[in-house]
């Protein structure tokens, strides 16, 4: 594998890691104005406060999100805790060639069914790369890669994302940022994917690229009008296609980002916990799984 991808995909491996593929959506108008109230919710006792609030990772410049109850609970506490606190670059371009590299056996355009090849090779060259250029990854980092990189020719950046408008926020006030997982075991859920899901997963990208601007825009007005009900059912639709990927990287996160918040509330203080907003809808969603255990989260209304 060559340098060239390798930092182009550094950071991009890490963006999709929320929603694991995005889903299949009808085309929709774009959203006719900047306010955004996406949804937040409160998990509390007598000296312990946890908010939820969900993520899109990557936004176009102009949304207005991060005020009113957002803003109000994110000043309100003395933690910022995400998926995980990104390594520097350097180390996040290792992990990804560690575990996203495949540099023996048949290429990745040779693995694919036949009549994916030539859409496969054409999604690679659109993003200026060499035909070749992924044939010697694993499926899982060609998927992501795929379906994030595109995004930035939308206008869909990085920097007007939650995570990073929230990370500058806390450094600014001196708040404590941690992460629940690391870098390494979030690569590593995709790395873990059979070998049968991979390819699923990157199949079923290839097919959604042609709606990639429709998808994101309904993902993202989804978001922005506070609406996990049909966040959710976006998401579960595409993941019905593969189920594995559904575990690995929502439910199987959602339960032990459950156990750690309960966990948490044993200690005093107020947390603000920034997860992809597909973590926090659906029947296995981080509340769900806080539920069974008989914790309750409690929608913000505002």
């Amino acid at each position: 594998m060559t340098a060239h991808p390798l930092k182009t995909l550094g950071r991009a491996a890490a963006l999709l890691l929320a929603t694991a593929s995005l889903p299949a959506c009808a085309q929709t108008a774009p959203r006719s104005a900047n306010d955004a109230d996406p949804a937040l919710w409160v998990v509390k006792d007598q000296d312990t406060t946890i908010y939820l609030f969900g993520t899109v990772h990557v936004l176009k410049p102009g949304l207005t999100w991060f005020d009113e109850a957002v803003k109000t609970a994110f000043d309100k506490s003395d933690t910022l805790v995400l998926e995980l606190v990104m390594p520097d670059t350097a180390t996040m371009q290792g992990l990804v060639q560690a575990k996203g590299a495949n540099p023996t056996g048949p290429t990745l355009t040779e693995r694919l069914p036949a009549d994916k090849r030539p859409v496969f090779i054409k999604a690679v060259t659109d993003l200026g790369l060499p035909a070749t250029a992924l044939d010697r990854v694993k499926p899982w980092l060609a998927a992501t890669t795929l379906s994030v990189v595109p995004l930035g020719k939308l206008g869909y950046d990085q920097a007007n994302g939650p995570e990073e408008v929230l990370t500058t926020a806390a450094k600014a006030g001196n708040k404590r940022i941690e992460g629940l997982e690391t870098a390494e075991q979030q690569l590593g859920y995709f790395a873990g994917l059979s070998d049968t899901a991979q390819l699923s997963f990157l199949t079923s990208t290839l097919d959604e690229l042609p709606k990639l601007g429709s998808t994101m825009s309904e993902m993202v007005d989804d978001w922005a009008a506070g609406d996990p009900d049909k966040l959710a059912k976006l998401l579960n639709e595409d993941l019905k296609t593969t189920p594995e990927l559904g575990k690995v990287l929502l439910a199987d996160r959602n339960a032990r980002w459950a156990k750690w918040i309960e966990a948490r509330m044993a200690k005093p203080g107020t947390v603000f916990v920034a997860v992809g907003a597909g973590h926090l809808a659906g029947s296995e969603s981080v509340q769900a799984m806080l539920a069974k255990d008989g914790v309750k989260a409690t929608r913000i209304a505002y």
